[in-house]
């Protein structure tokens, strides 16, 4: 079961966006994500938001309206209410750009449903980023470059094989972010994996 929950930071490229989306997805727009929805060729299946970026909609779509003040963002707040629902893929679109605080909020979402077993990416109009821990993941070589990014203090056993730049048992520090720019050295995937703590990685188009 797949969610789409769509944000309102900028998207530019709406054909490419919209790959993400199938038909049977069970979609939900963030308060101004709803800017995106036509754009997208996507038909809401939920609204939630306090509509402080977009005005509350008139709509017989089931809709959740939040208060301006509260600890959860509307982005949060999807992605907690779908992962309620049962929901256990997740992409992001609209949810990186515009604002650093609410990209880097973004992010944090990879981070909280990957920690509950779901998979889950954010795509945006340069990237596609996912978590990785222990279990492998793999890069191909339709991306020009790919980085990994330490979230929360030292990555420790990274393995990076069939790329430009390997690494074996490595270690990787927010303080020290020597993971970037890397590339996928031949026509087989590349492949990253970190046995202790957590990677961002872009894959970047």
């Amino acid at each position: 079961m797949k969610c789409v929950i769509i944000g309102g930071a900028p998207i530019s490229n709406y054909e490419a966006a919209g790959k993400y989306i199938d038909g049977d997805d069970f979609i939900i727009c963030c308060d101004s994500g709803l800017y995106h929805a036509q754009g997208l060729g996507a038909v809401p299946s939920l609204i939630v938001g306090d509509f402080d970026s977009h005005p509350a909609p008139d709509t017989d779509i089931e809709t959740i309206t939040l208060p301006c003040e509260k600890d959860d963002t509307d982005t949060v707040f999807a992605a907690k209410t779908a992962v309620e629902r049962g929901y256990d893929e997740f992409v992001l679109l609209g949810a990186a750009g515009g604002r650093l605080d609410h990209t880097l909020c973004n992010v944090s979402i990879l981070l909280f449903l990957f920690e509950r077993g779901k998979r889950a990416v954010l795509a945006d109009d340069f990237s596609e980023m996912e978590i990785v821990g222990a279990q492998e993941k793999q890069v191909d070589s339709s991306f020009s470059y790919f980085s990994l990014i330490s979230l929360g203090g030292t990555a420790q056993g990274v393995t990076v094989t069939g790329a430009k730049y390997p690494l074996c048992d490595a270690q990787i520090k927010c303080d020290y972010q020597y993971g970037v720019s890397n590339e996928v050295s031949g026509s087989l995937p590349a492949r990253v994996s970190c046995r202790h703590g957590r990677l961002l990685l872009i894959k970047v188009r």
